[in-house]
């Protein structure tokens, strides 16, 4: 099987311009995101795998140069991440048979990366896949915290019990009654995390992408929903941190000052 890792790295964002090259701890957000692309190739030594990143922006792209990573540059006009992996991905000799998107504001171990690939190993008629986390009580408490300041920080998702996903949302879902009964029962809350990362098998994407922006996506700013408003299957992959710190998505600068003091 042949996968692909592509990284979309946009330097125009609306909230957090240059954001693929803001430093974290002295070391670009960039290279942190493609040191565990790299830890996930190399553990995975069966797989024919290629990481790329994509990016609109010239600035990114001599960046890569300059630290020997292989980049694709992708038109301004991307409207997603996903769109712009699809635009990567043609620029290569041989199209894979699944493509990981790994986004490039997002710093998770290397197992999630694995993880999807060897969940589409053995499911390869799903459309979608994306890592989740069940978060205890402790992390709900932070994600509620950290949503009085920056409220679209963060996305949660319901599933059915074979992982396809209901729904994601910024907001915290499903709502909880009887919250401080389920407390003294579980460690664990009812509460899943997203985790902004994709698997697609190829036809998936090539799909997603002719699909028109769709109306929840546009209220909530989740690309996934144009998947799920148009029929297509997102199964959910169950990860854990491990010693691995849980960090938050930098969509803001003040996200990327709770990186930093996590890692």
């Amino acid at each position: 099987m042949k996968t692909a890792i592509i990284i979309p790295a946009r330097y125009g964002s609306t909230r957090f311009p240059g954001k693929p090259l803001a430093k974290i701890n002295g070391k670009e957000m960039l290279l942190h995101v493609y040191g565990k692309a790299l830890e996930a190739k190399e553990s995975l030594t069966e797989q024919e795998l290629t990481i790329l990143v994509a990016t609109e922006d010239e600035r990114i792209a001599q960046f890569c140069a300059d630290h020997d990573i292989a980049c694709a540059m992708t038109s301004e006009d991307c409207a997603s991440g996903t769109d712009r992996a699809k635009e990567a991905i043609e620029t290569l000799k041989e199209q894979p048979d699944f493509i990981v998107n790994l986004q490039g504001d997002l710093i998770i171990p290397s197992s999630f990366v694995q993880a999807l690939i060897a969940d589409f190993t053995t499911n390869p008629d799903t459309d979608i896949l994306t890592p989740v986390l069940q978060l205890s009580w402790d992390q709900l408490d932070q994600m509620r915290k950290d949503k009085q300041t920056t409220p679209f920080s963060g996305t949660t998702v319901t599933m059915a019990p074979n992982r396809h996903a209901h729904w994601f949302s910024k907001n915290i879902i499903p709502a909880i009654r009887k919250e401080e009964q389920l407390r003294n029962e579980d460690e664990l809350s009812p509460i899943y995390r997203h985790l902004g990362m994709y698997g697609y098998a190829l036809d998936a994407l090539k799909k997603y992408v002719t699909l028109p922006e769709s109306t929840y996506e546009k209220l909530e700013g989740l690309e996934q929903l144009r998947a799920l408003e148009n029929g297509m299957r997102i199964r959910c992959v169950p990860v854990r941190y491990g010693d691995h710190p849980v960090l938050p998505g930098i969509d803001s600068p003040e996200d990327l000052k709770r990186t930093e003091a996590l890692l």
